[in-house]
């Protein structure tokens, strides 16, 4: 095993394992990445000024699209617990809920997944069910917001990453995973509809926390750094991906991605996705991280800024997500592969 392989695979250990270990790791992963990506493509060979310019170019219709929409949030803010209050007096609670999930997810992949979830928190501050029920909700929304965010490249980093390394067009992802995503939600949407709510009791309250500009900012800063720590590290890896992930059956790529979700599904996907895959493989890569990335808090952006807002622990998340992303890992499964 040459030089190269062995960087590669020691640089991706410290990727994955890193960020569950340390702390400090973890609460400054945007730096730990880029200071990853760039050993790694060093060690590669293939940190040129070509990489650089891709690096610094990749990152700017997501940044851009975080801080536009986080700007429009600030402003508009105050105005959506009216709107809710408003529409609570014409929709049906259950109604209500499902067109929440629905919008949310249909529409993340416009306003990104960070805007989408701050707008999920907010709506379900308002609402005041029970600490259970608002748990079950968070987690079911943040499954759909993290489909949905997936079928444009403004949408999450994994969606810009994917596009980016395969050098595809603005639209790639929505004629090739939209006709399995938007169901999807939808279901998601009509199943939660169907749950019973209950109010009072103990409640999940977000912190009353002003929205800055310099916090828009940051956040979109932070968004930045992150998808081009990912570019580097997703031309680092390429090595490893030709050697050893390409000739993977795409059934078998499908379940090995359930690790996303204890590791953020981005980070996968820079690690995963050649242009050199076939279609098939993918769609089975994307679908496993997408879903598998619902399950536990840090496999996705919308569920780790939930989660902290709303104080949900990891326990209470599992409980909820591993059951249903288990669940929509075998429907897919049988949908992808079988039928």
């Amino acid at each position: 095993m040459d030089f190269v392989v062995v960087a590669d695979l020691v640089i991706l250990l410290l990727v994955l394992v890193l960020p569950l270990i340390s702390h400090r790791v973890e609460q400054n992963l945007e730096a730990f990445l880029f200071l990853m990506g760039v050993l790694a493509s060093l060690a590669a060979g293939l940190l040129d000024w070509h990489l650089i310019r891709e690096a610094l170019a990749d990152p700017i219709p997501i940044t851009l699209a975080v801080l536009v929409a986080g700007l429009l949030f600030k402003w508009g803010r105050a105005f959506i617990g009216d709107a809710l209050v408003r529409l609570r007096t014409v929709i049906p609670m259950r109604a209500l809920v499902a067109l929440i999930v629905a919008v949310l997810g249909l529409v993340s992949s416009v306003i990104t997944a960070i805007i989408a979830s701050l707008v999920l928190v907010e709506l379900i501050s308002a609402m005041r069910f029970r600490a259970e029920d608002e748990s079950r909700l968070v987690v079911v929304a943040c499954m759909a917001i993290g489909l949905g965010a997936a079928l444009t490249p403004i949408g999450e980093p994994l969606s810009t990453i994917a596009v980016s390394k395969l050098d595809k067009d603005f639209w790639y992802l929505v004629r090739l995973l939209g006709p399995w995503i938007v169901p999807g939600i939808l279901l998601l949407a009509v199943w939660t509809g169907f749950r019973p709510l209950a109010y009072k009791g103990e409640t999940l309250t977000e912190e009353e926390s002003r929205e800055t500009y310099r916090g828009v900012v940051v956040r979109a800063a932070r968004v930045f750094l992150f998808v081009m720590a990912l570019v580097l590290l997703g031309e680092g890896f390429r090595p490893i991906i030709d050697r050893f992930v390409i000739g993977l059956d795409a059934r078998l790529l499908y379940w090995i991605n359930m690790v996303s979700a204890v590791l953020d599904n981005a980070t996968l996907t820079a690690a995963e996705i050649s242009p050199r895959m076939h279609e098939t493989q993918i769609r089975a890569v994307l679908m496993g991280l997408l879903i598998s990335g619902g399950m536990l808090i840090p496999g996705n952006i919308p569920n780790i800024i939930a989660a902290g807002k709303l104080k949900i622990r990891s326990r209470t998340w599992a409980r909820f997500g591993v059951p249903l992303g288990l669940s929509l890992l075998a429907a897919y499964f049988v949908l992808l592969f079988l039928v």
